[in-house]
């Protein structure tokens, strides 16, 4: 029988911020970010950074992570 693991809030906001991520690269015919100029500067890519720490260590800041 197959288990159903339900999604938290963190891991629902890191899919989000990653389809808005894809769909920019989509946009400009890029496959990755590092072939864009504004690579520093993108609000884009600093949300998905951070949505991607945040799954990672469910919120707390002391630098753990949850595998």
């Amino acid at each position: 029988m197959s288990e159903v693991i339900e999604k938290d809030f963190f891991e629902l906001e890191l899919e989000e911020k990653k389809q808005i991520l894809q769909s920019c690269q989509q946009e400009k015919n890029m496959r990755s970010c590092f072939d864009c100029q504004e690579l520093f500067e993108c609000q884009i890519r600093k949300n998905y950074v951070l949505a991607v720490y945040n799954s990672m260590s469910k919120g707390k800041n002391e630098g753990g992570f949850d595998f």
